[in-house]
Order: structure tokens, then sequence, then C-alpha cells
């Protein structure tokens, strides 16, 4: 297996677009390493972040000097090439995986895929921007303080950090072992997920790893979701407003926003950096770290430094009061089914992050930081691309086990946005379903005016994880009818008697259950749902019209569906 190895980088202000963008990666296969020609993953590329073992490739964790070449695979690699993957080689970080901006690496500070004056995101930088720009199907990150989900949520993909323990770290460099996951990004909701089933399963040897009980039922149509009662953006408008249109996108899915104290989670947050529980970073690398100090860059050898000024009763205390700031938080959950943050809070350039890189790398985990301190399950979705054309992403964050239950509705939230797939010009797929979640009851409703496929209600439907059955026609016992005043544009579909009607074209879609309260809240008077005669004679629930509506309205029956009027009225125009 020939390996092409990135050297320590030089690079400084005017390095060229090229070279920022290799920066992604440490080492590259010649050839990629081919998984089981058969499995669920197979035929899908993905890269690891280069402190994840791959046997015969050097592990750095961004560090030469702490370079080890393994025997054996990290246990999550091998059983993704057990799963069909192939393995393309290995990504840059931020050094032992301690930052959240990509730029702390002697491998040169890794760009947003958008703009590359911009920081990427870390610690999983390199992951991340070989996901966003199409260069791999999935990737491997870690996730302790957010670095699974931050880089996700600056370049426009998904970031799944899974419950603690759920995926083996056997063969990762830990970074802070008892809340270290090993993370996923991949351009949808749906191969996320998929590669989250292949890889999850209880390894012994690890002795982080757990059994968990996961659920399998999506949230119910009606959801509740916390959102922090103070939140910060560090003087950034566009993504508060980002957030703000986020928060409508979630109610138009059926959740009902809730506020909550966020003081227990931040308290949790500075936990992390700011007490005795740094010292678990230093003991993570604490015999190397010794003997090679010097050959740690700023600023994490003064993190790591820190860590040694902690004594064992020191560490016990920050322990305690994580446990009881744990409790405090858990009475959110009496009142919410999930919580929704801002991935991060704003972009930051390279240059201001390498000229204030402390203050600025802790202003990005605002809402990281205290997940997996309360052994909370998140997944990043992409939101919105912002005026500036930058990327802002929510995380949806559930108990201990929700982790395809956020899927689901991640899922949903993603595809309802219409957003491009990373920093490529891909478009969104069809909703995909994985193991793991149980089989949703499905209603079939009738859609004939607004709700149509390309128009403009449609995403109503899909962001519900609706999917489209047939184009049909009713039987011939119906008027159509233009509504006016109507926006968007909406017909009336009215039942009338034997041989007044006639057969109208319609959509048939199938929507799980779950959602479909949701779906008939949003449908304004006169129009209701009601049951519907097809051409076969069959009976499915769908739009109609009150009686009284359609009184001097335009009757457009002799058109025989919406989009035959909407077409001509196009031609008048």
């Amino acid at each position: 297996m020939m390996v092409h190895e990135r050297r320590v980088s030089e690079n400084g202000p005017g390095t060229s677009l090229k070279a920022l963008a290799a920066a992604a990666w440490i080492a590259r296969l010649d050839s990629p390493l081919r998984g089981a020609g058969d499995g669920p993953l197979a035929g899908l590329r993905f890269a690891a972040k280069d402190n994840i073992d791959v046997a015969g490739v050097p592990t750095t964790a961004a560090c030469p000097a702490f370079a080890r070449t393994p025997s054996v695979h990290a246990h999550v690699v091998q059983r993704l090439l057990d799963a069909g993957a192939d393995l393309l080689g290995k990504t840059n970080l931020d050094q032992f995986a301690c930052g959240l901006n990509g730029t702390r690496s002697p491998y040169g500070a890794v760009p947003n895929s958008f703009d590359a004056r911009y920081v990427s995101g870390g610690s999983s930088s390199g992951s991340a921007y070989a996901v966003a720009t199409g260069q791999v199907d999935f990737a491997l990150g870690t996730d302790t303080a957010g670095s699974g989900r931050v880089p996700a949520g600056l370049n426009n993909i998904v970031g799944i950090k899974p419950s603690r323990g759920l995926l083996s770290a056997r063969g990762v460099v830990p970074a802070a072992q008892s809340v270290d996951c090993v993370s996923i990004f991949a351009r949808t909701v749906g191969v996320a997920a998929r590669v989250l089933h292949a890889a999850m399963g209880f390894d012994a040897e690890d002795p982080y790893s757990r059994s968990l009980s996961l659920t399998t039922q999506p949230f119910p149509a009606s959801f509740r979701f916390g959102v922090p009662t103070a939140l910060r953006f560090f003087g950034d408008s566009q993504s508060a407003a980002a957030f703000d249109r986020a928060i409508e996108q979630m109610k138009a899915l059926g959740g009902t926003p809730v506020a909550i104290d966020y003081a227990p989670l931040a308290e949790a947050a500075a936990l992390l950096y700011d007490s005795a529980l740094v010292a678990e970073r230093y003991a993570a690398v604490r015999e190397f770290f010794d003997a090679h100090e010097a050959d740690v860059v700023e600023p994490v050898r003064g993190i790591l430094a820190k860590g040694r000024d902690y004594s064992a009763s020191d560490f016990v205390d920050a322990r305690v009061k994580l446990q009881a700031l744990g409790q405090r938080a858990a009475a959110m959950w009496g009142d919410i089914d999930l919580l929704l943050v801002p991935t991060a809070p704003t972009h930051y350039t390279i240059e201001a992050m390498q000229a204030d890189p402390v203050a600025l790398n802790r202003n990005l985990g605002e809402y990281t930081n205290f997940v997996n301190l309360l052994d909370y399950a998140a997944i990043s979705v992409p939101a919105s691309l912002r005026e500036d054309g930058l990327p802002f992403g929510i995380t949806l964050i559930g108990r201990c086990g929700s982790d395809f239950q956020l899927a689901e509705l991640g899922q949903r939230f993603h595809h309802a946005t219409g957003l491009p797939l990373g920093a490529t010009d891909a478009p969104m797929p069809a909703p995909e379903t994985w193991p793991g979640m149980a089989p949703a009851q499905t209603v079939k409703v009738a859609v004939v005016g607004a709700h149509l496929s390309g128009m403009p209600l449609n995403s109503q439907l899909t962001e519900r994880g609706a999917r489209l059955l047939a184009a049909t026609h009713t039987a011939p016992l119906y008027r159509l009818y233009a509504l006016p005043g109507t926006v968007p544009p909406k017909p009336g579909l009215l039942r009338v008697q034997p041989g007044e009607g006639s057969a109208i074209a319609l959509e048939i879609w199938e929507m799980p259950t779950a959602h479909y309260g949701s779906f008939v809240a949003l449908i304004p008077a006169p129009l209701g749902i009601g049951s519907l005669t097809l051409a076969d004679g069959s009976s499915v629930q769908g739009f109609l019209c009150e009686a009284l509506a359609v009184a001097g309205a335009d009757d457009i029956t002799h058109l025989g569906g919406w989009r035959a009027y909407i077409a001509s009225r196009a031609a008048v125009a």
C-alpha cells in the first residue's frame, strides 16, 4: 500500500488556494484501501481523521514527532471496510484534536470550503473539507468539544455526534477519553445515518464502549424543541437572522419552541477547559508531552501543560460540579423533546483566528462544549446560506440514545432547505431510510394544486418525508376552480352530482402518519381534507373545498387540472 504523505507546512500569508486545499490531507493512498464488495456501504469512499489508526499508515495526530505506524485498523475503520466502504486516506486536524478552528496544525490551516479566507472549523477540519468538496462520500472525525459539529456547520454538511460509547474509540488517539466520540461527516443525513448504523457496536476492548438502547420511533407530529433564552452571536447579525429563520422552519415541521435556561449548559461547557477537567487532555498524551513538549504547537502546548497544575482532588471536585450541573440541566427534558442551537455562532477568518486563537476558538464552541460532558447525542445539519454566501448550520440535541430519532428529524429539516450538497452544485437527493428506525406507518394523501411536484407548497410534503406514489385522476365527479385572492394561488376541488363533473389530474403522496397532523394543520380555510374518489373507483384522503368558497371563482374544470391552468396563465403573460 503506497502512501503519499504531506510535509510540514511552511505556508503563510499569500498561500495559493491550491496549497490551502491540499492542507485537508496528511496522507493520501495511491490506490484506495478496498472494502468488502457486497456490504451495505459498497461504492462509498471515505477518509479518516489522522488521529484514527489505519494499518500501515502513520498516525500523526498532526504532530510529526508523535507519528507511529499501527499494525491494525481502528475498530471503527475495520467495521466500515467490512461494510464495503473504500478508504482514500488520512485528513488534517487541529493538533491532538485540541481546537475547533482548523488552524492549529503544522501541516497547514485547512480553509473553509466556501471561502478560503475563513476557517474550516476543527478539530476535524480536513475530514469536513474533503466531504464538502466531494472528494469523499463520508469521513470520520472525532468530537470531544464539538469537533464533529462545528466543521459541519461551517461547511454546509451533516455532522453526527453519536451518543458516547456507541462507536468504539479503540485505535483512536484520545483527547479526553471519557468524553471522546468518533463522529461522522456526510453531505446528506441519509448517508451519515447509514454509516452510523454500520459503524456502531459494542467493543469490549474499549473501556468506554456501551451497549445502548436506541430510540426507534420518530419524534411525534407535534413536538417541542428548546431554544436557549440567551443567545450570543458575537456581533454576527447574519447568523442571528439565519437562526431565527431556522426556528420558523422547525415550526413548519410541527415543532413548538420552548425557552430553556441555558445557564447550566454554559457552566458545564466552561468546565471543559477552565477547570481540572483539562487534566484529562494532558493525561491522554502525558508520556509523549513530557518528553517532547517543544514539538507541540501553541496554543495546544499551553492547554495541555495547564493540565499538570491540578491535583487529583481538584479533578474530583470538577467532576462533582459537572454532575450537579447535569442534574440541573436534566429538568429541561420534562418540557422539551429536543434542543435546538446554532452549530457555530459566527465565522472567523484564518487571519483573525491566528491573531486571537484562544478567545475566538472558545466562541466557536459556544453551543457545543457541554454536549459530551452531559451525555447527549447531537446532529448538525445545514440550515441556510447567509447573505455573504457562507453556510449556517443548526444542531439538534437529544438525550443519550436518540441518535436515529434526531437523524430522522434532521433529514426532514435538511431536505426542506433545498440547499446544494456541501460546496458542490449537486442537488438534494430523495430522502433515505436506514436500519435502526422502526418502519413508519403511513397515510396516502391526494393533492391537486399548490402541493403538486414543483409547485410552491410541495416542500410541505417533502419536509415531512412524504414520497410521490403516482400521478392519476379523480373519477368524473369533480369541478375545479381557481380561488381568488389566495397566496400562493390555489385551486378548489368541489364534488358534484354524477354527470356534472370531470376527471381532474392529481398526485398521490405517501406520508408518515406521525407527521400527517402537522401537515393538515397548515391547510387554510376554505380548503380541507376529505375523501376523494379516484378514476379506478378507490378512495383516498385529499384536498376538497367548501361549496360557498367557489361562488364567483373561475371554473377551470375544462383544463383538466391545476398544472394546465398555471401553464395557460404563463402563456398569456
